[in-house]
């Protein structure tokens, strides 16, 4: 009897073991699911969902190295066009071109894949004192001109006095359209940076000294690649920073992950002064839908901004 107990539990055992690999073939062998797309409530309430025409979403986008050997590669262009279908407004960092032609060409890819209603600001090139030009790079905002417009006023800012920046920041400002595609009186000042790993600290306390610099009437919106996160970083560091208080937002947490490797580091933020967060939904996201590190070593991070229902009138 108890030798049939034992060849019954080593069946058993050897039945379960048969099971276990025979599910985890199955499991291994389905089709991936689509990427995760993470959320951050800022506050208890639920966020009302709105739909897709009532808001405008804004991404900032890290495409690392985009030059001429980026957009030789057709499957990445595809993929970016992809991406930016996505959103409303992208504001992009790291366009290495020297001769600058990439942005146009990467335009017309947009206009000819996705939507004629695409258009684009672009920079300067950026690092313009003496001792930057190693850390030369344009920024563009790309947008779709049903959603936002322009002012004519769009620079890199004047570094030359304290050269607090190794790549200057990228000011542009925009007006939101109804969606009725009416000019409303919700306009915005977007500051595009991309910091210097090296000297972060020191450049995102220099960036909440020009934010300071504003009229309190100004609605500004902070964001772009801030290495503001891991060795670059540190938690007391950025809680040090004066755009570290109650009247900004911070969308991305601390413990987020906007990198495309084995490093878990929130370098990517979106930082809402109090005179835009009243505008902003509450939804947010990180942008995982990218099939490899060939596209970039950043995933795209973006927020909503409602709409206004009425007229600058």
């Amino acid at each position: 009897m108890v030798d049939i107990n034992r060849a019954f539990i080593a069946s058993s055992i050897v039945l379960n073991i048969l099971l276990a690999i025979v599910l985890y073939t199955v499991i291994s062998s389905e089709e991936p699911s689509n990427p995760e797309i993470i959320f951050f409530e800022r506050s208890e309430e639920n966020k009302i969902e709105f739909d897709r025409d009532e808001v405008v979403r804004v991404a900032t986008f890290n495409i690392r190295t985009f030059g001429v050997t980026k957009m030789g590669k057709p499957e990445v262009v595809s993929e970016l066009v992809q991406i930016f279908d996505r959103y409303d407004m992208v504001t992009v960092q790291e366009i290495k071109d020297i001769n600058q032609e990439v942005p146009y060409r990467f335009l017309d890819e947009l206009k000819n894949e996705s939507s004629e209603d695409w258009e684009m600001l672009l920079s300067e090139r950026s690092g313009q004192q003496e001792d930057d030009i190693g850390g030369q790079e344009q920024y563009a905002v790309f947008y779709r001109n049903t959603a936002v417009v322009p002012s004519d006023d769009y620079m890199l800012y004047n570094d030359s006095e304290l050269d607090e920046f190794y790549r200057e920041p990228f000011l542009t400002e925009f007006t939101v359209l109804t969606k009725n595609g009416q000019i409303s009186n919700l306009t915005f000042l977007m500051i595009s940076i991309h910091t210097s790993p090296e000297v972060t600290v020191e450049e995102l306390q220099s960036l909440s000294n020009l934010t300071m610099s504003f009229p309190e009437s100004k609605r500004l919106i902070i964001l772009g690649d801030m290495n503001a996160d891991c060795n670059y970083a540190s938690l007391n560091e950025l809680d040090s920073l004066k755009i570290r208080n109650s009247n900004f937002t911070w969308i991305v947490p601390d413990d987020a992950d906007t990198t495309f490797s084995s490093t878990r580091c929130a370098y990517d933020r979106i930082i809402l002064d109090e005179q835009i967060s009243s505008s902003y939904t509450g939804w947010w996201g990180i942008d995982r839908e990218m099939s490899n590190s060939n596209v970039s070593d950043h995933f795209p991070i973006w927020f909503e901004l409602l709409r206004p229902s009425s007229t600058l009138n």
